[in-house]
């Protein structure tokens, strides 16, 4: 196998009509309403807003943007509407600033110089707006998550990652920029830098050390069984780095995962205990 980017091509209608089916197969047999989704502005959420407007019709669809005062972006909510214009549905802005606000004045061990503690509960208080609507409104949420971010494990566990459905997961970052390409995404999103956005100056690829389209192929080749030995030589890269991108990968299987337990009983939830899903 070699690693070009020929690898990472989609049959991008096909890939489209396989998302869609997912989405409306799976609210239909869960009895919903529709579906609730988190709006970033980024390439991800735009996307998976988009795909599932296009499956369900806009009426089906609420997107809620969350913005708070540390990391509010006027360019991330004005391409939050131009997404929600161009694709038809709802928008509701919730600034969840007075809640994060209260977190830090409650919890006794609060420190604001903690930056990965406080930016994961941003993102986790995100997480439980969505599933209040959800919950109110009959509606599931819909996850943005992609396959590179997920095989890493580049999200905050029970935060950005918590969703019903998640029918970008399977994808990589770089295959997401071409669906959206493909369905319309105004370029400008397409094309602007991943981010977080739980710190200031917070930017995907800085923080990861590596470009996606790198990473990508990487993990393709992990995921192909390939040596990080082979990977390394074929994309000219340090064998290091592509070490330290497996053990990334192997470490966080626990972010992955539903809570781990003791198998004590004839049949164990989340071992050999897993029933189908059917309707409410």
């Amino acid at each position: 196998m070699r690693l070009t980017s020929d690898v990472l091509k989609l049959n991008l209608s096909s890939v489209e009509a396989r998302i869609k089916r997912f989405i409306r197969d799976y609210v239909k047999k869960c009895g919903a309403n529709g579906v609730v989704l988190g709006m970033s502005g980024g390439v991800d959420s735009s996307t998976i807003a988009a795909v599932a407007a296009l499956a369900l019709g806009g009426d089906a669809v609420l997107g809620i943007a969350l913005p708070e005062e540390e990391m509010y972006n006027v360019t991330d909510v004005q391409h939050a509407k131009r997404v929600v214009r161009k694709f038809g549905f709802k928008l509701e802005n919730i600034d969840i600033s007075p809640i994060l606000r209260l977190y830090f004045q409650s919890l006794p061990v609060y420190d604001a110089t903690d930056k990965l503690s406080k930016g994961n509960l941003k993102a986790r208080t995100r997480m439980t707006c969505l599933y209040y609507y959800a919950n109110r409104l009959n509606k599931l949420v819909c996850g943005s998550s992609d396959k590179s971010e997920t095989m890493i494990g580049y999200f905050t566990k029970w935060g950005d990652v918590a969703a019903d459905i998640s029918p970008l997961m399977d994808l990589y970052k770089t295959q997401i920029r071409q669906l959206a390409h493909h369905i319309g995404v105004p370029k400008e999103i397409v094309t602007k830098p991943s981010t977080p956005a739980l710190w200031p100056g917070h930017v995907a690829e800085e923080e990861l050390g590596i470009k996606y389209e790198t990473l990508d192929l990487i993990l393709f080749g992990l995921e192909h069984f390939m040596t990080p030995e082979d990977i390394a030589e074929q994309l000219n890269l340090p064998v290091k780095l592509v070490a330290e991108v497996k053990k990334r990968w192997l470490a966080n299987e626990h972010k992955r995962r539903l809570p781990l337990t003791v198998k004590l009983g004839y049949r164990t939830v989340g071992f050999d205990f897993r029933l189908p899903y059917s309707l409410r």
